[in-house]
């Protein structure tokens, strides 16, 4: 191949690496080449092994190469993880002040899987506070940047693995998704991000492992390298209550399927959410090219009713368990803005907990029911392009004017209600040149029949191809 190293994709370079084409400290040394290159211009990669570290361990896996035994399906490739996920003696800070110099002594069990298959963990990627919000800033690392316009945000929670990957430093990345933080920068980097069902990827948190809403996921440059790194990260274990039995294995090998006759529900507004005239846009351009591949789009606004409240209910209620014991602590060390979020929680009542319950349902059964009449959801990702890195969140949207630091991402977060898959595919450019999303969503726990059709629909867009010019 013509390309650098720190092209490829994640397929190639563990195919290269089996069939001993390239060797591990190649596969290294042009990643950490890249990542002194360009990590200083964008702030992603927050935490790094010494060189000498990272080749030592690059060397070990050469050397299991040789030996000829079985190797795991991420042989060799260098991995930063998301730096809410602990890393066993890597510093891990949650983008906290109170850890800034927190160093775990295990690995969360989604690294376990990530070492099982054979990943070399390098580093951690930059994330907001307590991975709040999605505009990737923080008083431990500052701020992330948009390698597209770097003036802009890149998005969040999982900012600093959407630019790692926008800008060959990684050839995957983890990421977790509440209310769009896989989604979100996604869009916002002109990458992929996968909201599994809950249960696909288990967790071991010591929080509420039964809520189906906060789920990690996988994000790559390609619908068929996050379908690679799902493979790995997905399948059933017994710490966590709510995983899926089914097995990961056929994620790995994730086929475009055919745009002919394929049945789209388009949706331009999330039900009626102001969204940027540029975002508009750019997504209509996308839908004619979808229509004029064969797909059969029909416009479709879903009834998305009661998900604002379903959403920001459970989220208020989930940062009491994950948080209220730091901001009685430490409130000066806690931003305001989660500050108020536990706030919120606590002045929840069980009547208004069991409301946003039964309304979770209907609106879990009346979205499945759409998918069962249309083979996908479409929608904005996003319902602005990257806004100013020195902003912390929108305030208006297409001249409405919005409640909260969350309002702006409720094209993903009300999506998170349904607890239906999703992903976010790199649709196209604003005028300016800045990435947009086009969010899919697949019907329930049809996660490989959305990455097929996220692979096809990436592969006519192309916008991926366009990568950024730093």
């Amino acid at each position: 191949m013509a390309e650098p190293l720190h092209w490829w994709s994640a397929h190639d370079l563990v195919a290269a690496i089996r069939a001993r084409q390239v060797s591990c400290v190649e596969v290294m040394r042009a990643h950490l080449e890249r990542i002194a290159e360009v990590n200083p211009r964008v702030n992603a990669i927050v935490t790094l092994l010494p060189e000498e570290e990272a080749l030592r361990m690059a060397r070990q896996a050469d050397r299991a190469v040789a030996s000829g035994g079985p190797l795991g399906a991420l042989h060799g490739l260098p991995f930063a993880v998301k730096d809410l996920m602990d890393t066993a003696g890597m510093r891990t800070t949650y983008w906290s002040p109170i850890y800034a110099e927190h160093v775990p002594a295990a690995d969360a069990l989604l690294v376990e899987r990530l070492r099982a298959a054979g990943a070399l963990v390098i580093g951690k990627t930059n994330t907001p506070e307590w991975g709040a919000g999605s505009h990737t800033f923080n008083p431990v690392f500052g701020p992330t940047l948009n390698p597209y316009d770097l003036t802009r945000t890149c998005g969040g929670s999982s900012g600093g693995a959407a630019v790692a990957l926008a800008t060959g430093m990684v050839p995957l990345a983890d990421g977790s998704d509440l209310g769009g933080s896989l989604r979100n920068p996604a869009a916002f980097c002109s990458v992929v991000g996968l909201r599994p069902s809950p249960g696909r990827v288990p967790s071991g948190t010591i929080h509420d492992a039964f809520d189906p809403h906060p789920v990690l996921g996988p994000m790559a440059r390609s619908p068929r390298d996050a379908g690679l790194l799902l493979s790995v990260i997905a399948g059933p274990d017994r710490r966590s209550p709510i995983a899926l039995d089914d097995d990961p294995a056929p994620f790995a090998d994730v086929r475009a399927r055919a745009l002919s006759g394929l049945r789209v529900a388009w949706s331009a507004t999330a039900d009626g959410l102001p969204v940027d005239p540029e975002i508009l846009a750019a997504l209509a351009r996308a839908r004619e090219r979808l229509a004029g591949a064969g797909a059969e789009v029909v416009d479709r606004e879903p009834d998305l009713s009661g998900a604002d409240e379903v959403f920001e209910t459970f989220r208020a209620l989930g940062m009491v368990g994950a948080l209220a014991d730091e901001v009685d602590a430490r409130p000066h060390l806690v931003k305001e803005t989660v500050r108020g979020n536990v706030a919120e929680g606590l002045a929840l009542t069980p009547r208004r907990i069991a409301r946003a319950a039964a309304l979770r349902t209907a609106l879990y059964r009346r979205t499945a029911a759409l998918l069962a009449e249309h083979d996908v959801l479409a929608l904005p990702v996003t319902q602005v392009p990257p806004f100013d890195v020195r902003e912390e969140y929108p305030t208006r949207i297409a001249g409405v004017a919005l409640e909260g630091y969350i309002a702006w991402m409720r094209s993903c977060s009300r999506i998170s209600a349904t607890t239906l898959p999703a992903i976010s595919v790199p649709a196209g450019f604003t005028d300016g040149g800045l990435p947009v999303g086009l969010q899919l969503v697949g019907a329930p726990r049809g996660e490989r029949a959305l990455l097929e059709i996220a692979a096809a629909v990436a592969d006519l867009l192309g916008a991926a191809a366009r990568r950024p010019q730093l």
